[in-house]
């Protein structure tokens, strides 16, 4: 089982979860939502998350998700995009993500064990 994390406000999911699908902030800005595998997540997350608070992880399964997945080149790496919305199935867990004192986030242990 190969697994992809998406970064994402606890606000933003619970409105999925109401609507039964979804879509992030860029599916209808961008053409589709940006997830990393469980290797890049501190990297993204210091460079696009610093201490911000209220933030979840979606710890998603790739065989179970509906909409086209591609890898495709970004900042001198290879990074998992999803063209279409995430359906409520393919996410295995919500993890809640908060950064430490000083604003940098740790990986927590049920990422480490996927990895």
């Amino acid at each position: 089982m190969a697994m992809i994390v998406h970064i994402t406000p606890r606000e933003e999911w619970e409105k999925a979860q109401l609507s039964g699908s979804y879509e992030g902030d860029t599916l209808q800005t961008e053409g589709y939502i940006h997830f990393c595998l469980p290797a890049q997540l501190l990297e993204v997350a210091e460079r696009l998350y610093k201490a911000q608070v209220g933030l979840v992880l979606l710890l998603v399964d790739t065989e179970r998700v509906r909409s086209p997945l591609r890898y495709e080149p970004s900042d001198g790496d290879h990074f998992p995009h999803l063209y279409g919305p995430l359906n409520m199935d393919a996410v295995l867990q919500v993890i809640d993500f908060p950064p430490d004192k000083d604003g940098k986030f740790s990986l927590p242990d049920r990422i480490a064990d996927v990895e």
